[in-house]
């Protein structure tokens, strides 16, 4: 890929972005399934060599695509210099690291680029099941290449809704009705399945990074959706501590429903 100014045209920096992705989830697809080295982070975080190995590709060529924009990658040493930075690639090599380890195919390459604390270009490839979805900012969501939208309307019964069990409990009384989906291994994934219409609604719980969320966070929004904390604030990125408490993601109409119904009853989340 070729250097870039600071002013690249976004729809230039997808068609870049796209290709570098493309190629991490052929990388990542081909070591799914087989014996790899493995260990822990933190408390406990799952990690292995694929993490490290599409990390460094993406790096090497988003970094040739665009050298003089930020980097914040899960699988990166933070670099403070990214909080100066106008765009910034935020980066989650393998989202759903657990389940690619499980040999569970839920797992996907996530990047966005932000600019100004939000995204405005988007892929996420989950290879294992060949679904690409991009967003550009005002260009809307393609899954495949194809348009989608979020799902219409504002009504929760028999709407798929899926996120951490206890938060999808919490919610249950309020909104009952609903059918819970099994877990899904990736967030981003998870949250990105609102875009599509798989979902109708999408929670995450406290402790999520930058990471898991600003692709899939542009996907929604592009989709006709929207994703917000349990309090309908927008997400921030790019941020000296790029962790956010819970957040809700659905159709517009759905979404509003919502967040009149949750009004004053956040405090356990938010």
């Amino acid at each position: 890929m070729r250097g870039a100014d600071p002013d690249l045209a976004l729809d230039e920096i997808s068609r870049r972005l796209t290709t570098a992705v493309r190629e991490a989830g052929a990388l990542a697809l081909g070591k799914f399934g087989s014996p790899i080295r493995r260990w822990v982070k933190g408390k406990d975080s799952p990690v292995c060599e694929a993490d490290i190995e599409v990390d460094q590709l993406l790096r090497e060529r988003l970094s040739q695509a665009a050298p003089g924009y930020g980097w914040l990658s899960e699988e990166s040493a933070d670099d403070a210099a990214r909080l100066a930075a106008r765009r910034v690639w935020i980066v989650d090599p393998i989202d759903g690291t657990r389940g690619f380890l499980n040999g569970q195919p839920d797992w996907a390459v996530s990047v966005a680029l932000v600019e100004d604390g939000r995204p405005v270009v988007a892929a996420l490839f989950a290879p294992a099941i060949d679904e690409f979805l991009t967003s550009i900012k005002g260009e809307g969501t393609r899954r495949n290449g194809e348009a989608v939208t979020a799902r219409a309307g504002d009504s929760f019964t028999e709407a798929r809704v899926a996120g951490p069990e206890r938060l999808v409990d919490w919610f249950a009384g309020f909104a009952p009705g609903f059918v819970r989906v099994p877990r899904i291994h990736s967030l981003a994934l998870r949250i990105a399945r609102v875009a599509t219409g798989a979902l109708d609604a999408a929670m995450a719980g406290r402790e999520s990074h930058d990471w898991d969320l600003a692709a899939a966070d542009l996907l929604v929004h592009e989709a006709g959706g929207v994703l917000t904390t349990l309090d309908g604030r927008t997400p921030t990125y790019n941020r000296s501590v790029p962790v956010h408490g819970a957040l809700f993601a659905a159709g517009r109409a759905r979404h509003a429903a919502v967040m009149a119904a949750m009004r004053g009853r956040v405090s356990d989340f938010a």
